[in-house]
Order: C-alpha cells, then sequence, then structure tokens
C-alpha cells in the first residue's frame, strides 16, 4: 500500500503483527471483491485475476503517484500481488464454495476500506499534503480500485449508487485528518476513524443506511 508500512504509520496504535494481518486480510478482501465481479460477468481467468489485483492495489498506488511516494508500494512489495493472485485463483476454482462466504467477506472488506482510508489519509499528511486533501486522497486509497474494478466491468461504481462506501471512507479520513489539525497524536485518530468507517459500513448493510439519492430523472419533467 505504501512506502511508509501501515505498522510505522499505526506504532503505538497495535502490535505491527496485528497490523500487518489486517493488512493483508483488507488486501484479499478487496482481491475477491474483484474475483467475484469477474466471475458474475464471465471473464476469462486473466480477466478474473487482473480484477484481484486492480481492485487490491489500485487506489493505493493512485494516492501513491499523486503525493510523490514513487514508485508506488504495489511495484515495490511483492505481497500485494501475491495475496491479489492467490485471492483470484481461489475464486476461480472454488467459486460456489468461496460464495457461501460472501458475508463474512463484506466485513473483511468494512476492515479493508477501514483501515486503507485511515493509512492513506496519514501517509499524505506525512508527505505535506494539506489536511483536507488528506482525507479525500485516504478516500481514494480505499475506493480507488472498487471505481476501477466497476468501470472495467461495464458497471456503474458501485461507491456511486447511495451506499454509504465512500462516505465512510471519507469518514474516517476527516477523523485522521481533524485529529492532525487539533494536533492529537496520530494513532487515537487513526482508530477512531478506522471504527467509525466500520461502524457506517455495518449500518448500512444491516440498517440498510443510503446516502441521499436523486430524485428526478434527467429526462423527466419534476
Amino acid at each position: 500500500m505504501s512506502a511508509i508500512s501501515p505498522a510505522a504509520l499505526l506504532h503505538g496504535a497495535m502490535p505491527p503483527l496485528l497490523m500487518a494481518v489486517l493488512d493483508w486480510v483488507g488486501t484479499l478482501a478487496f482481491a475477491l471483491s474483484g474475483a467475484f465481479v469477474g466471475m458474475r460477468k464471465r471473464f476469462d481467468l486473466f480477466g478474473v485475476l487482473f480484477l484481484s489485483f486492480v481492485v487490491a492495489v489500485a487506489g493505493g498506488m493512485t494516492r501513491d503517484v499523486l503525493i510523490g511516494a514513487v514508485p508506488p508500494a504495489a511495484i515495490t512489495q511483492i505481497h500485494y500481488f501475491l495475496i491479489s493472485i492467490a485471492g483470484g485463483l481461489v475464486t476461480f476454482w472454488w467459486y460456489p464454495r468461496v460464495a457461501t462466504l460472501k458475508q463474512s467477506i463484506l466485513l473483511f472488506d468494512a476492515v479493508g476500506l477501514a483501515l486503507f482510508a485511515v493509512t492513506g489519509t496519514q501517509k499524505a499528511i506525512a508527505y505535506g499534503i494539506n489536511p483536507l486533501m488528506a482525507a479525500i486522497l485516504g478516500m481514494i486509497t480505499g475506493i480507488g480500485g472498487g471505481i476501477l474494478r466497476d468501470v472495467l466491468a461495464g458497471d456503474v461504481p458501485f461507491v456511486l449508487r447511495a451506499d454509504l462506501y465512500a462516505i465512510a471512507a471519507l469518514a474516517a479520513g476527516a477523523v485522521v485528518a481533524l485529529g492532525h489539525g487539533l494536533g492529537l497524536a496520530p494513532s487515537p485518530s487513526m482508530l477512531l476513524g478506522a471504527a467509525l468507517c466500520v461502524f457506517l459500513r455495518l449500518m448500512a448493510m444491516y440498517r440498510g443506511w443510503r446516502a441521499p439519492v436523486a430524485r428526478w430523472r434527467g429526462d423527466e419533467t419534476p
């Protein structure tokens, strides 16, 4: 995800091993979501693996390029590639069995989104980006792969369809940015932001929370 490791960014917030495991789980969850779309669209093996990799790394790569952290860690650190390819292969060959775990994968995805959003925001701040824009970059870190996945699959991006996904990632980044503006240590702000992101995603999944939807169609008179 970044040249600055998530463990370093969250130093003091949680053990490095736990931070690494959460990072791997989030990467795998994103990879599986890409593979699910590829299977639903009946892509070939290369297409499924490509979508897996794109979803897992595109957001972090976009952020790293924008803030000048090049080459992006998704290129220099091989484990992101290996995790995403493994997720794609497992989904391709055992799709019916993996599909039964979809609800659990959504929970891991929420954790991954939260983790990527807060570490993305903190990394942008560390590179001197304005805190407001850092929060937006944190959101992009979390949702960038999903947007590209849906575009490649010919769908309207999931994050633009009322579900609290981009909003949850932006809220997480905003908490980190606000904490920085108030002079707080990064770790509590990142933990609070991640918790808020997971809470919003759980409410969207289990309580049906949604963002307001446009009321009028463009070809109709109100």
